[in-house]
C-alpha cells in the first residue's frame, strides 16, 4: 500500500473526448506518447510511464455519467486511479469489501488469458467521482497492444 515501497506506482486516468482522432494526434504525435490498446471507444497512451485513456463520450446535455463497454462491463467515464502490484491490489480489494464499498464493477480479472490481462475494480468516492484500481500480473503489459500496429498499410508511400 502507499508508503511501503521505494518506487512510484504508475498513475492512470481516463477522460472524455468527442472524437478519437484528435487525442491520437495530440498525445501520440505532438507529445510522442506511444499508443497502447484501443477499441472503437477508447485509446490507451503511455504518458511518460503513466497510463492515460481517452474515452469517446458523445456530447450530452443531461449531465449524466457516460459509460463505455470494456470487457463486457459498462465503465464510467471519466475515472482515475492507481496501478498496483497484484498483492497490493488484492489487499485493497479485501479492505474495500470488508468496508462495505458499493462497487460499480466488482473486483475481477479483465482480459483473462489475453494481452493486457489485469485485475480491476471500480467504485465511487463520496462526491460521485469514479475510481478504478488495477494491477497486472505482468506490469510489462500495461501498454501492450491487442494487435500489432498495421498503420503502415494505410500509408500511400
Amino acid at each position: 500500500m502507499p508508503g511501503d515501497r521505494s518506487e512510484l506506482d504508475p498513475f492512470h486516468i481516463a477522460f472524455p473526448v468527442d472524437d478519437l482522432d484528435a487525442p491520437r494526434t495530440f498525445y501520440g504525435t505532438t507529445l510522442g506518447c506511444p499508443e497502447g490498446r484501443s477499441s472503437a471507444h477508447w485509446i490507451d497512451f503511455d504518458l511518460f510511464g503513466h497510463q492515460i485513456v481517452a474515452h469517446l463520450k458523445p456530447s450530452s446535455a443531461n449531465g449524466k455519467a457516460h459509460r463505455n463497454p470494456v470487457d463486457g462491463h459498462d465503465v464510467p467515464v471519466p475515472y482515475f486511479g492507481v496501478v498496483f502490484s497484484m498483492k497490493d491490489w488484492e489487499t485493497l480489494a479485501e479492505r474495500l469489501r470488508r468496508g462495505g464499498i458499493d462497487f460499480i464493477i466488482e473486483p475481477y480479472i479483465r482480459f483473462r488469458a489475453e494481452v493486457g490481462e489485469q485485475a480491476t475494480m471500480f467504485f465511487l468516492d463520496p462526491a460521485g467521482n469514479a475510481l478504478e484500481f488495477k494491477a497486472f500480473p505482468d506490469i510489462g503489459q500495461l501498454f501492450a497492444k491487442l494487435w500489432p500496429d498495421l498503420s503502415f498499410l494505410l500509408s500511400e508511400n
